[in-house]
């Protein structure tokens, strides 16, 4: 369900945008210090959002504004269309899904999810018709009178679930979710998580510093940095056109070259590095600044044992590591120029070449891209 992001200016003068969650140059500061700064997002009705980036970047605490744990500095945090600033935690239209789950271990299942409808004081019938929608949704009803160390991890993961969907929220919120997991279970419940977002319908919102949960599971993601977006987009774009060099480095594997723009054309660039190769890079588009990084994927490196017929990105190098993965090798290729490459093909030898054997690393002009220096002045906050 990939969704082209609209930017905050726009949505504000488009009534027919349906947009459940709004950020509007959101601030927060602790001890003096700006933890995020000026964040505008705008988060469509229905998609499943991630918030993306390194420890320390902000993004816990943007899901916290969401939710009314934390009140901004400055700016607004706005869920259908409505102001959210004054407005208290219990009384906003989200339910949030904490990585600890937090369940109530002397309480069943059923009485978990039914805890919140209780503080309300709905009426017993409603409570009881409301657990089971909720239990079924997440396809619990045979564990609702088991309590939470009786249930394996996947299991109490649903269980938080069911209860923050039982108080039918126009918005979950999912803090690390599966963060608590194993890989196994994880992979397992990406699966089940991405099916029960498709089958409710409802706006998911997850932080998470996983990029592969985030590419897996998203509509959209906002990558963060230091407190300040540096991209949002559908996973594709994000990974096969990253705006920087850090979206680059950070969402999967990928080799950097810094250096410096020698030649210049409309659809053609070439970079030289200091230690002398000559990078071309062929895009509709480039950076404007002389110092510029060039960036390419592991998969899109192609490897020879004897000289290919190529005139652009072709390098000899010796291998230094070959890492067996079953259906994937990656190997690691020090250039003459003494760069260590990282190339990433599928399995199709039995044998794989012997260390330090000669061998030539390309790939095409296409595959690359010229993105803008890192700035160190955005470093992570």
């Amino acid at each position: 369900m990939a969704q082209t992001f609209i930017p905050i200016e726009d949505s504000a003068r488009s009534a027919s945008v349906p947009f459940d969650v709004e950020l509007r140059q959101l601030f927060k500061v602790f001890n003096g210090e700006p933890v995020v700064k000026g964040v505008d997002l705008a988060i469509r009705k229905g998609e499943f959002f991630s918030i993306l980036g390194p420890s320390g970047c902000g993004k816990t605490t943007i899901l916290r504004a969401i939710a009314g744990f934390e009140i901004p500095s400055s700016g607004e945090v706005l869920i259908q269309e409505q102001p959210m600033n004054d407005v208290p935690p219990y009384r906003r239209p989200v339910n949030t899904v904490f990585q600890s789950y937090a369940l109530f271990n002397h309480l069943t299942v059923a009485e978990n999810i039914a805890f919140g409808l209780k503080i309300k004081r709905l009426p017993k019938s409603e409570v009881e018709t409301r657990v089971l929608e909720a239990l079924a949704g997440v396809r619990m009803e045979s564990f609702a009178r088991r309590y939470p160390n009786q249930l394996s991890g996947g299991q109490r993961q649903r269980v938080a679930l069911a209860r923050a969907l039982v108080n039918r929220p126009a918005v979950v919120l999912l803090d690390e979710p599966l963060g608590a997991l194993d890989l196994k279970l994880r992979k397992e419940m990406q699966v089940e998580l991405r099916k029960l977002h498709r089958e409710l319908g409802l706006t998911f919102v997850m932080v998470t510093h996983d990029q592969e949960e985030a590419l897996s599971l998203s509509d959209r993601i906002a990558v963060i940095r230091g407190g300040k977006i540096e991209q949002v987009g559908t996973p594709s774009e994000i990974y096969e056109r990253p705006k920087t060099a850090f979206v680059a480095d950070f969402i999967g594997d990928t080799n950097l070259f810094q250096g410096r723009v020698t030649a210049r054309g409309e659809t053609e660039l070439t970079i030289a590095t200091e230690s002398g190769l000559q990078i071309v890079v062929r895009s509709a588009s480039f950076p404007d600044s002389d110092r510029v990084v060039a960036s390419v994927r592991p998969e899109k490196i192609k490897l020879s044992l004897d000289p290919p017929n190529v005139e652009q990105n072709c390098f000899e190098g010796r291998l230094q590591h070959a890492m067996y993965l079953g259906t994937r090798v990656q190997y690691v290729v020090e250039l003459l120029t003494g760069e260590m490459v990282m190339v990433m093909q599928p399995n199709l030898v039995e044998d794989l070449p012997e260390l330090d054997t000669p061998i030539y690393a390309f790939w095409l002009a296409t595959d690359c891209l010229a993105l803008e220096n890192f700035d160190d002045s955005k470093a992570e906050g």
